[in-house]
This record gives C-alpha cells, sequence and structure tokens, in this order.
C-alpha cells in the first residue's frame, strides 16, 4: 500500500543543511496498522508528511497504491491525496466557523459529488465515530475528544485506503485516547483501512500490528 525506498529529506539554507530523514525505506502493507515512535525532531512528522505527499523527499522513491508520485504535477497530486489518504492531525485542525457536519463534508468538495450526497456520507461518518446527534454543533461546543472524533469522521468520509495519524491522541487524556484509539482499531479491523500512526505513546503503540522506532533520521528498529 505505501512502499518508500531509501528516501531522505535534506533542509538546506545559506548556512546550514540539517537532515531530516536518512535512507529509509519501509514497506506498509493493506491493511497493516503501523505507529512509528521517536523522540521529538527525530523526523516522524516529517516521514508522515511524505507518505501523505504534503512533502517531497530529497532522494528516493515513493509509492502509494502501486502509483510512483515522483512525476505528479501538484494538481494531479492534490487530486490522488483527496481520494486514497485521510489525514488525522494532533491539534485537529477543525475550522471554527462551520458546523460539525460541515467540517465532515470538506474534502467532497473537491470531489463531483452532489451536496446531497456529501450530506449522507458526512452523517454516515459521523455515525461511524458515534458523533451523529452532534452534526448541528460548532467545534467550539465540544469536548477535546469529540473534536477528534470529527476530524476521524473527516478523515474516513471519503473511503481512502489510507490512514495518516499524526499524533492523533496526544492532546487527551487517557481516557479518551484510548477511545480514539478504539475508533481506530475498529476501523482498521472492519474496514481493513491501512494505517500509519505517528506517537509518543508506548502503550498505544504497542496494540498496533507493528512498529516502527526513528532515531535522528535514521532507521534503528
Amino acid at each position: 500500500m505505501i512502499q518508500l525506498k531509501e528516501v531522505s529529506k535534506v533542509y538546506q539554507t545559506k548556512t546550514i543543511e540539517t537532515t531530516a530523514l536518512n535512507n529509509i525505506s519501509i514497506q506498509v502493507s493493506s491493511g497493516e496498522f503501523l505507529s512509528i515512535m521517536g523522540p521529538s525532531g527525530c523526523g516522524k512528522s516529517t516521514l508522515l508528511n511524505i507518505m501523505g505527499m504534503i512533502d517531497e523527499p530529497s532522494s528516493g522513491k515513493v509509492t502509494i497504491s502501486g502509483q510512483s508520485i515522483s512525476n505528479y504535477h501538484s494538481k494531479a497530486l492534490a487530486r490522488f491525496r483527496n481520494q486514497k489518504l485521510g489525514f488525522i492531525f494532533q491539534s485537529f485542525h477543525l475550522i471554527n466557523e462551520l458546523s460539525v457536519i460541515d467540517n465532515v463534508e470538506l474534502p467532497l468538495i473537491y470531489r463531483k459529488t452532489s451536496a446531497r450526497e456529501r450530506r449522507k456520507m458526512a452523517a454516515e461518518a459521523l455515525e461511524q465515530v458515534g458523533l451523529k446527534n452532534r452534526m448541528k454543533h460548532f467545534p467550539g461546543q465540544l469536548s477535546g475528544g469529540q473534536k477528534q472524533r470529527v476530524a476521524i469522521a473527516r478523515a474516513i468520509v471519503g473511503k481512502p485506503g489510507i490512514i495518516l495519524a499524526d499524533e492523533p491522541t496526544g492532546n487527551l487524556d487517557s481516557v479518551m485516547g484510548a477511545e480514539i484509539m478504539d475508533i481506530l482499531l475498529k476501523l482498521n479491523k472492519e474496514l481493513g483501512t491501512t494505517i500509519v500512526m505517528v506517537t509518543h505513546d508506548e502503550t498505544m503503540a504497542q496494540k498496533t500490528h507493528r512498529l516502527i522506532r526513528l532515531f535522528d533520521g535514521s532507521q534503528v528498529q
């Protein structure tokens, strides 16, 4: 489902060169739940951004769902990303001025989906995460755990084969974090969604199929 071959990422300025990732090769199988761990600044989010085509590697090859993305222009990348990937972030990234259901609908606006169908799909996604009764609320009226459920609904509304989650439980207490993890595990088990999750939480990571560790931009496990 995801293949990185000898991927490196180097950030350069006029005075300094920083290696964020060093020769990373990873293969994620369809239906796998992979977690990535490591200390702050080790390259975890950079790796996830490259998997999500938000950032480009300095060298190496990235293949998503059998498609090499190296020659895609920006519009093709955006379209491919919208159809194949769902994103979950630590800080939710909800739009406070939009209702819950309008936030969930957002990825579908960039597809040729009717307003009626968008509303139906968003309601179904919210039902999957247990928030159908909050459709007309606004983010400011929700708890942190509820906001993350909305973010998950937004990630899955287009039925992507892959979800990339960057510290999805990082801003939540242990109880809310466990609930969010249970939702991700259910999506993986029941729908076969491939999930790659960056986390600092060893307990959460041990619930996934496989764990890799990064240190100073290199894979150590």
